[in-house]
Order: C-alpha cells, then structure tokens, then sequence
C-alpha cells in the first residue's frame, strides 16, 4: 500500500539506495522480505510496474509461503483477471491467520462478482476483533470497497466508525462520499481537513477532483495550484489543473499542464490523448496525429482510452483531409465496446466534412437504424450538419425534429437557436433562446456563450439579446 510519508523518509531511501545498489552490481544480497514488499510498493506507486515484479520475486526467493509478497502476486493476478493463479497465490501462504491474507480473500470474493459473501467473510472477522482492531479493520475494508469503486459497501462500514474526528477517517468518508456522488458533502469535509492540515497535497488534489466533477473549474485549477505549490512536481495536481484548464476552453495553458504530465509519466495513454485533444482545438492537427499514434502503441487493447484515441485520430486527419485513415481508424472500434451509433455518425462527420455528401448520408441512415431512431442520434446528426455549413439543412431537420420528440425532450434547443441566428431569423432565434435557457442551462452555456459577454450567467441571455435587437418572441 502507497505511504507516501515513509517512502520520503530518509529510512525508506536508505532501503531502496541499498536495494538499487544491489541490483545494479548483479551480485546477491540479502535484504528484509518486508523491505522489499515496501520496495516494490514504492515503484507499484511509481508506474514501474516490472521494477516492483523483480523485487517482488526476490521476496519470494528468501521466503516462498511469505504472506505479503504472496499477496502482492495474487492482487496483480486478480488485477490481470487470472483468478485462479490468485487463487494459487493465496493457497501457498503459509500464515493464514495474517490480516493481510484475509483482505486478499475478500478482494478475491468482489473480484469474482461476489460481494455478499466478501461482505460476510470480512464481517466475520471484524466480529473477532476487539474494539482499538476494529477501527483499523473497518477503515481498511471501506478503502478496499472504494478501491474497487462500490461506494454503498463502503459507507456501510464507515458508519460502523461513526463519531471517529481522526483525519484518516474523515478523509476516507470524504473519499467515499465522492464515490457515492455526493460532491457537496465530500468538498466540506475536504475543507475542513485542509483548515487542519494545509500543507497536505493530497487533501489539495481531492479538492480539486470534488470540484472538477461539480463543474467548478475554476476553483479546482485554483486548488490544484495549492498541490502544485507545496510539490512541484506533483504528478496528479499538475494533471488536475491541466483537466480544469481544458473544461475552461484554456488550451493553450492546458497544454503546458499536459505536457509537463507527460513529461514526468511516461507512456501515460491518457495524458498523451488529452494533450492531443488541446492540440486539436488549437488547430495543430500534425502534432497532435502524432501524439495519437504514440498514445495507441502505449494503451493496452482493451484500454478504455482506445475509442476515445481513435475517434480523435479520425477528427484530426478528418481536418488534414485524411478522409480514408480517418474511417481506417474509426472502422477499428467495430471490435471494441463502444456506442456503434455514435462511431457510425462519426464517420458520418467526417465523409461531410470532405465534400462526400451521398456517403455521409448513408452513414447517418446507419446511425439513426442502428440506434432504434434515438433523439439523441439525430441531433447529434444535425449538429454535424451544422458544423459543417449546411446551416439551413440542420434548420429544417430540428423544425422535424421538435414536432416528432417529447414536449419534455430538453436537448438541441440551443443548436437550433444558433441555426436561427446565423439565418439571420431573429424572431425564431429569441423563441429557441428562451426555451434552451428554460430547458438547458448547461447546454445554452456551452453552445451559445460565445454571442454573449464572457461570463454571462445563461439566465442572463434572453433579457440581454432582448435588449440588443430590441425583439421578444412571440408567445
């Protein structure tokens, strides 16, 4: 488990110099089995994944049934899903009596889809504890739920501890809250822990994380910057501000961010597909092919990151006038689990985007079947049409589509008052307006900000365009 407090003291680096020594003269040595399961720890905390492997196996050399790189195995076999060599790895442990062994059980049991009886198993335990080993125990099983991202099971437990003020606690149910989704709660507390210890990176880059994903980018570049303050060269303060910065359309600085991530992490897909992403909107599509093709060759095929690569890949080269790679790219996520809709409109983008109109058609047709005829299909169908100068073809499909759709449908109201505006149709466009305001604050912000002040509040935008064209819609 990463401790990032020991692994900067100097007893810590004293063990990793004498361990890198070794290894470095090729000649045998002896060290401490813990040590090395701290050793393989640090470099499992620092993308070095063989690193902490062969350090592993020199634990494993000294004492073969030791508990905790035996653990270490069978964690990395679940992680690969091969849960029979888990299995293998928990049998040949010798103590089986060691907390270390049990949590490993009960990581295997969620692994394998059996959270019931992981919840059993640990209970079990904690009931044979006394009271001081029952809040450590329970602390370490919601960090467990939270690690494999089943927050309600982690609640439960933390509330076994409630009444606990410690720091360890309270940052663990911030953490939890987090997963649950409940950003407000988990900023609070984050808050507070910061008032007691404000020289704690970590409490710094959750706060911005909470408030990433409560969409206030600006204080979260701000609380990344107080990560970046106390350690420079803080890896996730300095992707965080980048993450925050793009969200705030502020490329040109979210692409220092990113490549100073990218700088320190090597072969990360993500920070390598999100500083592409900044070259993308900054027009400089060479660039950012190139980091593409890297960021595919780093990802491992099932990646999560693979659709995402290629459906960039296919908009730059789309833009470069790439058409035939672009749709190479994009036929390559027919194997992948992804929306195939959505890949279908996307090649349906990108024919339009290079003057292939019939074809692009065709692929909208595809998009729109394969879909079961979603609304939200076809509006991201006439989007592109828009994106793409055909202004009054989109015009005409959103006046279709807003008779065939729900009276409660909220999404494309604020597209359809941009097509208005560029038609120069401004008795219709302050009719959408009002009704995307109304219906989609989110949505008005982001298509439409750019016809009003910087920072504008969307509630705004009606009572202002009003004004400025002396129009009010009809009711």
């Amino acid at each position: 488990m990463f401790d990032e407090e020991y692994f900067k003291s100097e007893e810590f680096k004293e063990i990793l110099a004498k361990y890198e020594a070794a290894e470095a003269s090729g000649l045998g040595f002896y060290m401490d089995v813990d040590d090395l399961c701290d050793v393989a720890d640090y470099y499992q905390a620092n993308n070095q994944y063989e690193a902490a492997l062969q350090a592993i196996e020199s634990a494993l050399d000294i004492a073969p049934t030791a508990t905790l790189p035996l653990v270490f195995k069978a964690r990395d076999a679940i992680n690969n899903g091969d849960f029979q060599a888990a299995q293998d790895y928990l049998d040949c442990i010798e103590d089986k009596t060691d907390v270390e062994y049990k949590y490993a059980v009960g990581e295997l049991l969620i692994a394998l889809g059996k959270t019931d009886e992981a919840d059993n198993w640990f209970l079990e335990i904690y009931n044979t504890l006394d009271a001081d080993d029952q809040r450590d125990f329970l602390m370490d099983v919601a960090t467990i739920y939270t690690d494999y991202e089943l927050p309600l099971f982690a609640v439960n437990w933390m509330m076994r501890g409630r009444g606990d003020t410690s720091e360890e606690f309270q940052e663990l149910m911030a953490r939890t809250l987090f997963g649950l989704g409940k950003y407000d709660d988990s900023e609070r507390i984050f808050k507070e822990l910061i008032d007691r210890n404000p020289f704690q990176k970590r409490y710094w880059n959750a706060l911005a994380n909470t408030q990433f994903m409560k969409e206030d980018y600006s204080a979260s570049v701000t609380s990344s910057e107080y990560a970046i303050a106390i350690d420079p060269e803080d890896a996730e303060g300095i992707l965080s501000k980048a993450n925050a910065l793009y969200r705030l359309d502020n490329f040109e600085e979210a692409l220092t961010y990113y490549e100073r991530y990218n700088a320190k992490v090597a072969d990360d897909a993500f920070g390598l597909l999100h500083e592409a992403t900044c070259l993308i909107s900054l027009t400089r599509y060479e660039y950012a092919v190139e980091l593409l093709k890297n960021a595919e060759q780093c990802a491992e095929p099932d990646s999560p990151y693979m659709v995402d690569i290629y459906q960039e890949l296919a908009f730059a080269l789309s833009e470069l006038h790439e058409a035939d790679a672009a749709l190479d790219y994009l036929n390559k996520t027919d194997m992948l689990d992804c929306d195939h809709a959505d890949m279908y409109v996307i090649k349906g983008h990108v024919l339009l985007s290079n003057g292939r109109y019939k074809d692009a058609e065709t692929m909208f047709k595809k998009a729109i079947k394969e879909s079961g005829h979603s609304p939200q299909v076809m509006l991201r169908i006439f989007v592109s049409l828009y994106d793409n100068d055909y202004v009054h073809v989109s015009y005409l499909f959103f006046k279709r589509f807003f008779d065939m759709v729900d009276k409660d449908f909220n999404e494309g109201y604020s597209y359809m008052a941009l097509c208005c505006w560029f038609l120069k149709f401004y008795d219709e466009f302050m009719y959408y307006l009002r009704e995307a305001v109304q219906r989609n604050k989110k949505e008005a912000r982001t298509v439409l900000s750019d016809l009003f002040p910087t920072g504008m509040a969307p509630e705004d935008y009606y009572p202002y365009m009003s004004a400025k064209l002396g129009i009010k819609d009809k009711e």
